[in-house]
């Protein structure tokens, strides 16, 4: 009898269908930690990566920064213009597309999608402008009973006054049952609208619920704003733009916030800010608020959490304990109790400066975690300015001139964002091994320059609408900043004409989003403005977004030398394995490299870099991001490269790894375009060769 059991082990391993493995959710899972049980590509065999295949999605108008999901036997994915694919996962074959309904492009940057099942009904859920869509996941026709003909409102529980301000999404969805809980990407400007997180149902399209990010009276949080702020028109922001965890068995919701708008001064918002910079468990079914933290006080530094926290599980003692981690850009890591919310660290109040603009009240303190330590510098001195620039002696005398404390307050003079507006941490977030215990984060330690100026008030409404929605990126004078990613816009009208800058307005392009809620006056308006014409139009301050902010700024300024590499020296790209038991940090590489400095016998310095990594049983961590345009592998362990490959464009996106039939894929969205990196447009699979 042994013997015919032992036969039928031996058959059933060699001839049965071996299971697929998914990556059925953003991140790889609810708990978004980016990890996977697979080990058939492991240490011993990495080497042996191979390209399996490539799809091109004839699609070069913007970047991909999605993070394909494999469910159900399709691999879903979307263009950089947000046309969603089903695509076969072992040979990338497209198997369906969607268009939206005159084949309107929408540019914007965009995660990818969330996949939702029921017995034979299985749904995609994405977003383009500002609309939550509902896909029938083996067809890709749109689901006519969800909402409005297949589309809902991102807008629907923001009340009345908030219908035609900009609201769009570019992060997945967090699946809870038959409910989608939305992030939500604002302008970052006066007159932004208020952040709220909506819980719709994913088959009806009905709105379950509302949490108030900028609570109305009588609500908890409303004491830490002024009386008026929830009606207040300049105020706005508190959104979750960078994703949602979810712990389906304590039915949470875990919420990242960011900053209040205006980003940068805060005089008609004095107070805390709740829940602005807020970590939220919020109770999944109803909405309702569990507990929170915040990680920045009255913020004025764009210190907006930049990715979903990750639901871990760490020892302490012989005990374990279910943990909530969440990563920063300033290059900390908080680490708290699931269920109370009582941190697992130690967190002090320590003293900042609150010397700030004229009408600006700052928190006298800000909450710094004892650990684990920082995995980005915290801050610089004269010694660090970059030893190889042709233009250091000039990078030190406008050193001398700024400001440079730890949460220094915006200047007029100027005052060093370091880690930059980016990061420190940015969407790609952190991976989590279970196995381990180890977090790894990689991060940007590029310095930025934050200067602000006196507004005049008394401006016609075409200026107005310029600097709310322009001059952030493209400076007061049009100038752009192209070491950033921000072009020039001088001369653009009679190079291109008015109707393809209106267009380029409408629908976005590149990392520019679009702005379809403005009317066809105000897009006139801004091009009259840019083209330095008079406009008939003149509204008071009362009428503007801006109303009567005294301060404005002069845009997202990367501080870079003469050749474009940044001011400070490296490494300005790590990634870092940080223990969440202990609090120590196993290990740190930099990540990423310019051949040019290499050669000069510099070492490598690492780079910016954008998108996170994966993390296998198999001991990979597998990671593309960086300007250089590769994809890595190192041993998770001991931080050794194992293994590298180029990419036909950078991959600013974070890798995805699944099981089909019997094979185990890695694929990288490769769409280049941001860094000044060349554009791509093909999905790229990596597995054993034969």
């Amino acid at each position: 009898m042994k013997i015919i059991w032992v036969l039928l082990f031996f058959v059933g391993m060699f001839f049965l269908p071996v299971k697929d493995v998914e990556w059925p959710e953003y991140l790889g899972g609810a708990d978004r930690n980016h990890y996977s049980s697979l080990d058939q590509i492991n240490l011993g065999n990495v080497k042996r990566l191979k390209k399996a295949w490539e799809f091109h999605t004839r699609d070069t108008s913007g970047q991909m920064q999605c993070n394909p999901i494999m469910a159900d036997g399709l691999l879903y994915a979307t263009t950089a213009s947000v046309e969603v694919l089903a695509l076969d996962p072992a040979t990338g074959k497209e198997v369906w597309r969607f268009q939206q309904s005159g084949h309107r492009k929408w540019y914007s940057t965009n995660r990818g999608v969330s996949f939702w099942k029921k017995g034979k009904d299985a749904r995609i859920l994405f977003t383009a402008e500002s609309w939550l869509y509902a896909l029938d996941a083996k067809t890709g026709k749109l689901i006519y009973g969800f909402g409005d003909s297949g589309r809902v409102s991102l807008r629907k529980g923001l009340g009345e006054a908030n219908q035609n301000r900009f609201v769009i999404s570019s992060t997945p969805g967090g699946i809870f049952n038959n409910s989608i809980i939305m992030p939500l990407r604002l302008s970052e400007s006066a007159g932004a609208a208020p952040g709220y997180i909506q819980s719709f149902d994913v088959v009806t399209g009905t709105l379950n619920w509302v949490f108030k990010t900028i609570p109305h009276p009588g609500e908890a949080g409303y004491e830490s704003w002024e009386p008026d702020n929830y009606l207040n028109a300049q105020v706005g922001g508190a959104n979750s733009w960078a994703g949602i965890s979810i712990d389906h068995r304590r039915q949470l919701a875990f919420v990242p916030t960011g900053s209040a708008a205006f980003d940068f001064y805060g005089g008609n918002r004095k107070g805390n800010n709740l829940f602005a910079n807020c970590l939220l468990a919020l109770d999944a079914v109803t909405g309702k608020l569990r507990w929170y933290f915040q990680f920045t006080h009255h913020d004025v530094w764009d210190r907006d959490l930049p990715a979903p926290p990750n639901l871990v599980t760490v020892n302490r003692n012989g005990k374990k304990i279910d943990a909530v981690a969440q990563v920063t850009k300033q290059g900390f890591v908080y680490v708290f109790d699931r269920d109370s919310g009582k941190p697992l660290f130690d967190i002090q109040e320590q003293k900042v400066p609150v010397d700030g603009l004229e009408g600006e009240v700052l928190s006298l303190t800000q909450p710094i975690p004892m650990q684990p330590a920082p995995f980005a510098r915290q801050a610089i001195a004269e010694q660090d300015i970059n030893p190889w620039s042709i233009n250091r002696n000039d990078l030190m005398r406008q050193f001398r001139t700024i400001r440079k404390e730890q949460y220094a307050p915006p200047s007029l003079e100027g005052t060093l964002i370091f880690p930059g507006f980016d990061g420190g941490a940015e969407w790609g977030g952190a991976a989590f091994d279970p196995e381990t215990g180890l977090l790894y984060v990689n991060a940007n330690e590029m310095p930025w320059i934050l200067t602000m100026k006196k507004l005049n008030t008394s401006k016609s409404i075409n200026n107005v609408a310029y600097r709310q929605y322009c001059m952030s990126c493209h400076g007061d004078r049009f100038q752009g900043n192209p070491a950033s990613g921000f072009p020039s816009l001088e001369g653009i009208i009679p190079r291109k004409g008015r109707e393809y800058v209106s267009q380029i307005v409408r629908s976005g392009k590149g990392m520019m989003p679009g702005f379809p809620a403005l009317t066809a006056a105000q897009v006139s308006e801004v091009l009259d403005f840019m083209e330095g014409k008079p406009s008939d139009s003149q509204t008071s301050d009362q009428d503007t977004d801006e109303g009567s902010l005294s301060y404005g700024f002069t845009g997202y300024n990367k501080w870079l030398d003469k050749e474009g590499y940044p001011a400070v020296a490296p490494p300005w790209g790590t990634l870092t394995a940080i223990d969440l038991n202990s609090g120590a940090h196993r290990w740190k590489v930099n990540l990423g490299e310019y051949k040019e400095l290499t050669a000069k016998g510099i070492p490598i310095t690492g780079t910016e870099n954008y998108g996170g990594a994966v993390v296998t049983k198999g001991g990979l961590l597998v990671i593309a991001a960086t300007r250089d345009g590769k994809v890595r592998a190192f041993n998770k362990l001991t931080g050794a490269l194992l293994w590298e490959s180029d990419l036909p464009a950078a991959a600013h996106a974070t890798p995805s790894t699944y099981l089909y039939k019997g094979k185990q894929y890695f694929v990288l969205a490769c769409g280049g375009g941001k860094l000044g990196t060349k554009k791509g447009d093909s999905y790229v699979a990596f597995a054993l060769d034969e």
